[in-house]
Parts: structure tokens; sequence; C-alpha cells
């Protein structure tokens, strides 16, 4: 029976994979017949978020804020593979929280994690893409790259307060997706972002009354379930999603619509 998205044969490669949100856009790859390659710096984590032998989930050790590393892990799995169908630019790292008190070092550092990462990996997939003339770029940036935090929902939750750096680099990933779109358009290279809502990681999830907080703002009434991200990630890697570049999908329960 056909399957319009179906990713059989389609070899995906993405960042950060085994992370909260991670382990559910891999299993919907999976799930769609996908071979999916795993780029992180920590195999135990990848061995923990799926118990099972899957002989189309492998783990490539890569630190993304080495270029040497990153180049270096494409390469390799564009010669195992012969060919690398889209790149899911996922993982982050940070430092630094409260507004007025992030140092120089963590807003760079903040900065790097989530533009300047992304940025060294389009970079380096780019020629393998233009060799085999396409493939798929997909951005994960966040709903605060496009809206302020509601500042009331943090009040006595200030530990959860999403910080101004984070916000700055997921906006600036934005138009970085719709930069790259259009310069490597001519070359048949999709570029696009999703950008999640609140989906609060199981530690967070422990304080109820913030909970509440993220419920009581959200147009449906709750937060989200990290499976209600595997079938936007599915779509635009598969052959349905053709024409589709230089967008921002927005998988956050209606958040940013008030």
């Amino acid at each position: 029976m056909y399957n319009p998205f179906s990713l059989k044969n389609k070899v995906i490669l993405i960042t950060g994979g085994y992370g909260y949100l991670g382990r559910h856009i891999t299993k919907g790859l999976l799930d769609s017949g996908a071979q999916v390659v795993v780029l992180g710096r920590n195999e135990e984590k990848f061995k923990s978020a799926f118990n099972y032998s899957n002989p189309d989930l492998i783990f490539q050790k890569t630190d993304i804020s080495s270029s040497s590393e990153v180049d270096s892990s494409f390469q390799q799995l564009y010669q195992k593979f012969g060919r690398i169908d889209a790149l899911i630019n996922n993982a982050i790292y940070s430092k630094g929280q409260q507004p007025l008190n992030i140092t120089d070092e963590e807003f760079a550092f903040t900065l790097d994690g989530n533009l300047g990462s992304v940025y060294r990996c389009i970079k380096a997939i780019t020629p393998y893409f233009m060799q085999q003339q396409g493939g798929r770029v997909i951005n994960v940036s966040s709903m605060y790259g496009m809206v302020s935090p509601e500042f009331s929902i943090y009040k006595n939750h200030e530990a959860y307060l999403n910080p101004p750096h984070y916000g700055a680099a997921k906006a600036g990933l934005l138009q970085l997706t719709r930069y790259f779109a259009c310069y490597l358009g001519k070359n048949n290279i999709l570029v696009n972002a999703v950008s999640p809502g609140p989906f609060p990681s199981e530690k967070v999830q422990e304080s109820e009354s913030f909970i509440s907080n993220l419920r009581a703002k959200s147009p449906l009434g709750r937060i989200g379930n990290p499976a209600e991200l595997k079938g936007i990630f599915v779509f635009l890697c598969s052959d349905e999603a053709t024409y589709i570049t230089g967008q921002n999908l927005v998988v956050d329960g209606g958040w940013t619509a008030w």
C-alpha cells in the first residue's frame, strides 16, 4: 500500500537526537522507515534513550561546537551511505539564565550553541547536498524565537524563565533558515524551521503550579506531548514537501496565536 509519507531508503541525520524532544523525533523518523543517524557527544545517553537494537538507527559521536568534528562526521557518513537526504539541527548548548546576570562568556556560548553550531552544520553538509543535487535542512527553533515570554507565568518560578540570549539565538535561527533557503534553493536544497511551543521536560513537569500556568496560557488548555512533534519532521523529510522552503512551521498548540 502506497504511503506518501514513507521515508524508506532515506538517510536522515539528527543532532541531539537522544534528548527529551529529540528521541521522539528520532522514533518518528524510524517508524516511517528512515535510516537515522543520531549525532551527539554522549553514547551512553543515546543507548539509554533507545534501549533496543535497530539496524536503522546508529550513533555518530560528534561535538557540534567543533568544525573539524562536524566536517569529519559528515564525510564519514556520506562515504558510508553514499548519500544524505536530510539534516535536522536539534542539538543546543547554553549557559546562564537570569536576564541581567548573564556574563559575556555565557552570552556568546549560548549564541554559538543555538545559532553558530547550526551554521557550522549547514556549511559542512552543503557540499554533499550539492554533489547529489538536493537535500533538506530542518532547523529546530522555538516559540521564544518568535515572541517574548509571558513573564507572569514565571512568577515564583524564576528557575524556569526562558533567558534572553536563548530567544535571541532562536530568532536568529529563523533568519538563518530564510537566508539559506534563498541562497541554496537553486541547488534543490530545501531549508525550513520547526518552532516547538510548550513542551516542558519531565523535570519541569514536577512543578504542578508552573505547568498549570502553562496550561492557562495555551488555547488548547494543555502542554504539548513530545510525540506530537513527530509528524511535522516526517512530513518535511518526505516527498510530499518538495515545494516548501524558507518556512517556519509552528507546533505550539496556538501559543503564539494570542
